[in-house]
């Protein structure tokens, strides 16, 4: 988004800020391209959580199945019509690091986050229109499983299981201390970006990440902890975020909690995959991650919030 051009910028900021737009387009590909097909009862793919999870990284190493159909970069800005958006001649990019400097690389056939743009709906319209907007990303992919990645989505798994009832829900968390650190990282080093440009802030907004940087939406109200350039205020939304995960999800048999210090373990993906119901698991390399954990974090923190948090850890 950096090393867009002033057209480029334009256009996304024309489309992505009126949503006529995207909703017009959307009803001109349901009349052209929507072919109605049994998708309700297939096994799709949501990963949610809270960044810095191991989110990317997770949708990357399934995505490589070959199996599923999800949004990809060369979607943009038309994220509501697919089909359409394979029309425009895309140069593809050269392999490049992401802004968050995390070593995950990304062209613009690479599968992101980008259909909060489409849940951000009301519910009435995502209850009359999911399984057609599905329909149309497995179409231009010819695939029949959708996978996403959406933070947000923990929000709505009640919702999305009434549409989609046999879809997985894959939601990773990491040790408090070290997630709470990487989230206020990204935080500083973004809000730090979206001064310098500030179409990458209109560009995340458009997307409704709000995760970190400028236009940062807390999870929770805080309770004692306010300020975003404090690990503090992370370790207490770490708490707040995963207190109600454990309560309202971790009896549900479709939600599957992954440890984040347990992706380099072989045998514990072997384990995870079996309840993907892949077809083509000899596609995926199971020494897919690499721990970013710091051995030691020189800074100061709350002990209070830490031990709450390390205790609501460890009953996952």
């Amino acid at each position: 988004m950096q090393n867009y051009s002033f057209i480029q910028k334009l256009l996304h900021d024309l489309v992505l800020s009126h949503k006529f737009i995207n909703k017009s387009l959307f009803e001109i590909e349901k009349l052209i391209y929507l072919k109605k097909k049994d998708i309700i009862n297939n096994s799709h793919i949501f990963i949610t959580g809270l960044p810095r999870s191991g989110t990317t990284i997770l949708l990357n190493f399934i995505y490589s199945s070959d199996e599923f159909a999800s949004l990809k970069y060369s979607n943009m800005p038309f994220i509501f019509s697919p089909n359409f958006s394979k029309l425009f001649n895309k140069k593809n990019i050269i392999k490049k690091e992401r802004l968050h400097l995390d070593g995950i690389n990304y062209d613009l056939n690479s599968p992101e986050a980008f259909d909060e743009v489409f849940f951000s709906q009301k519910e009435s319209y995502i209850k009359d229109e999911l399984i057609n907007y599905l329909q149309l990303i497995l179409a231009s992919q010819n695939k029949s499983r959708y996978l996403s990645k959406n933070n947000l989505n923990y929000k709505r798994i009640q919702l999305i299981s009434s549409i989609l009832p046999n879809s997985i829900f894959l939601i990773p968390l990491r040790e408090p201390l070290q997630h709470s650190y990487s989230l206020l990282n990204q935080h500083l080093n973004f809000t730090k970006i979206q001064k310098k440009d500030d179409f990458v802030r209109r560009y995340m907004n458009y997307l409704v990440h709000n995760e970190f940087g400028l236009n940062h939406k807390a999870w929770n109200k805080p309770i004692k902890f306010n300020d975003p350039n404090s690990i503090n205020y992370w370790l207490e939304q770490w708490s707040l975020f995963y207190k109600n995960i454990l309560k309202n999800y971790q009896s549900q048999k479709n939600c599957f909690f992954l440890i984040y210090e347990n992706l380099s373990n072989s045998s514990y993906i072997t384990e995870l995959i079996k309840n993907f119901n892949l077809d083509n698991k000899e596609k995926l390399n199971l020494i897919f991650f690499k721990n970013s954990n710091k051995q030691k974090i020189n800074i100061k923190f709350d002990y209070h919030a830490y031990e709450n948090a390390i205790n609501i850890y460890k009953k996952f």
